[in-house]
């Protein structure tokens, strides 16, 4: 089922890129990880290009952390308090990226530089995620315990403005959270990422957040910060694809709940080493495209071209030129709106299935 793309000027199969945002967002349920840094490339391999598959991609990445971030508001596992402080230093990370995105952009090197990004990303993450799972498989194998602090202090810790985290039972300074939260900010604007690859291990290991509480806090930040990378790309550049977005969506979120739901029932260890495998084949592939293959050549779906044939595409067109403030703010409330219904539909679903549980077990006592 080919469709053209108004903004990006591309045209793609909706059922292809519905099955593949599908599958990266049970990856991402499945081992509690933003699928950013998988779903970009996977727009890329497809032919859109990575200008706009970081702009699209970010705002996929809103609705699904604005789901996700509910889920754990019913389930009272969110440091606000924490949340806003790294929002703080990501407000100014996104701005500068957004900066850092149009001079690259001036300089025509835009698309190399996000295809260099990913390949190191991957690779690197990769790498250390598949030592850390291997590890990890040898010490069970092995019965090794492994005795960790609770929270190692470092320096930054004694910087001033020293605040008190009440729900994350924390007291050091606030300058930590805000540093996380600017370079996220950077990275969520270049990359089209949520930062939850960077600010989960930060938050545990640098912040010394209980882990209970770091995925919720971390989709909480991401929603500010990925709501104005797609506020920034969708002004700036004109580079948000309505249509586009809303395939991604739809996909994405139903997979990460599906995912979330799988992972409860799974051997952290293993599949995280076979994640690693997959991000490290990913980024290798991308090399391939980038460096090995001729100008034009790909190991995978070149974006075809076409034009505008129908109505739905000509006003997404025409609302993304004529009207781009508007048509920001309505791809942003159409991902929040999705998220939340569904975020809120589960719940729904859970909170009636946990009451038939319990008048069936109060009519066999």
């Amino acid at each position: 089922m080919d469709f053209f793309l108004p903004v990006a000027q591309v045209q793609v199969n909706i059922i292809t890129i519905l099955l593949l945002s599908f599958c990266v967002g049970f990856i991402s349920g499945l081992f509690g990880i933003g699928g950013g840094f998988l779903m970009t490339p996977v727009l890329i391999f497809l032919g859109i290009p990575p200008a706009f598959a970081v702009a699209n991609e970010a705002n996929n990445i809103l609705g699904s952390s604005v789901s996700g971030a509910l889920t754990h508001w019913f389930r009272k596992t969110l440091d606000y308090k924490m949340g806003i402080t790294i929002v703080i230093g990501g407000i100014g990370g996104t701005i500068v990226g957004i900066i850092i995105f149009d001079a690259l952009k001036e300089m025509g090197i835009i698309n190399i530089i996000i295809s260099l990004a990913y390949i190191y990303m991957l690779v690197i993450i990769g790498t250390l995620m598949f030592a850390k799972g291997a590890k990890e498989m040898i010490d069970i194998r092995k019965k090794v315990v492994v005795r960790r602090k609770l929270h190692t202090h470092y320096w930054i810790h004694g910087l001033p403005f020293r605040v008190r985290f009440h729900k994350s039972n924390l007291y050091e300074s606030a300058l930590a959270p805000i540093i996380l939260g600017f370079i996220v900010g950077i990275f969520a604007s270049i990359m089209g990422v949520g930062g939850a690859f960077l600010m989960v291990p930060a938050m545990i290991y640098i912040i010394g957040m209980p882990t209970r509480l770091v995925p919720g806090t971390a989709l909480f930040v991401t929603i500010f910060i990925t709501a104005l990378v797609v506020i920034g790309h969708a002004l700036k550049f004109q580079t948000i694809d309505f249509i586009l977005v809303a395939i991604l969506v739809f996909g994405s979120i139903i997979g990460l709940h599906i995912g979330h739901k799988v992972s409860q029932k799974l051997n952290a260890s293993e599949y995280k080493t076979l994640l690693a495998v997959l991000l490290i084949g990913v980024g290798l592939i991308m090399g391939i495209e980038q460096f090995v293959l001729e100008k034009g050549e790909s190991l995978f779906i070149n974006g075809s071209t076409g034009e505008i044939n129908n109505k739905l595409s000509e006003m997404v067109f025409m609302l993304s030129t004529s009207h781009p403030i508007a048509y920001s703010f309505l791809s942003i409330l159409l991902v929040i709106f999705f998220g939340a219904s569904f975020s809120y539909l589960r719940e729904f679903v859970h909170y009636f299935r946990y009451n038939m549980d319990k008048k069936k077990q109060s009519l066999f006592k």
